[in-house]
């Protein structure tokens, strides 16, 4: 056999050793990428896992006050510091259950309860508050067209001058500049409310009848109204520019109405804004 016949030979036993390794090799690459494949699901299952316990951890320790809204802000409720309140309106009201408030202005004699009869817008012209009888400085009140939570836009509270210090004669103050200046707010006391009002204007105003003269369910009406008080076109007036809130047509304004003596037509108006509402003790 020649050189060349043993080449031959030899390359074709090595083709054989190659053939026959080829499914082996094969085979070994297919195992491995099964192997591959299982750690890939594997790592993404731990990745899932973990992720998952991860959230739920958190969630766990989440304290109480970010997941219980509702208990945090009843409790917040609770804790809300009460303002003080030195009517006894269940004394008052076993004389006459028709006084449901008060009023107070500092440094005058304005310190009355309020009523409103359930039958007669007249009655307490000439009837006393703490137990109904005759008395002809009557009371401080309102009339029926108003509420009796001072929940409407405007509310006009009554009450007569002229009777010495009584009443609302001592509203007059208020003309003077520098008592207007130095007393910007009024208050009146409900059951488990205080109401501060701050004092928009002071000035003359003629006898109309204001509830029965104005449809304050007209925005249109109740603004020119509000632009009246704030700008009066009495000759006779104090006004505050300084407001502690904007008057809006949501706005809660109390009228103090008064006579003025020897002048039958006209009325002397205090007129303020709710600025703050309080519960009390």
């Amino acid at each position: 056999m020649d050189e060349k016949e043993k080449n031959e030979e030899k390359k074709d036993e090595i083709e054989e050793i190659v053939a026959e390794k080829k499914p082996e090799e094969n085979k070994e690459k297919k195992t491995a990428k099964r192997i591959l494949i299982i750690i890939i699901i594997l790592l993404l299952l731990f990745c899932c896992v973990y992720l998952i316990v991860t959230v739920v951890q958190k969630q766990a320790q989440t304290p109480p006050e970010e997941t219980t809204g509702v208990a945090t802000t009843a409790a917040s409720d609770t804790d809300e510091e009460l303002a003080d309140n030195p009517i006894d309106f269940a004394s008052l009201q076993e004389g006459n259950d028709e006084i449901y408030a008060w009023l107070k202005i500092d440094d005058t004699n304005v310190d009355y309860p309020i009523v409103q009869s359930a039958t007669n817008d007249e009655f307490y012209l000439k009837h006393k508050a703490e137990d109904k009888s005759w008395s002809a400085s009557g009371a401080v009140y309102t009339e029926l067209t108003n509420s009796k939570d001072f929940s409407d836009p405007i509310t006009v509270i009554y009450g007569h001058n002229g009777y010495s210090d009584t009443m609302f004669t001592t509203l007059h103050y208020f003309e003077e500049q520098d008592f207007f200046d130095s007393h910007e707010y009024f208050y009146i006391y409900l059951p488990n409310r205080k109401l501060t009002y701050q004092v928009i204007s002071a000035f003359k105003y003629d006898d109309r009848h204001i509830m029965n003269s104005f449809n304050f369910g007209s925005e249109a009406i109740l603004e020119g109204f509000q632009e009246m008080l704030q700008n009066p076109t009495s000759s006779s007036k104090n006004v505050r520019t300084d407001l502690d809130v904007e008057i809006t047509t949501d706005s809660k304004i109390v009228i103090l109405s008064t006579c003025i003596t020897n002048q039958k037509s006209s009325r002397y108006l205090v007129n303020g804004v709710l600025v703050k509402d309080e519960k009390t003790n």
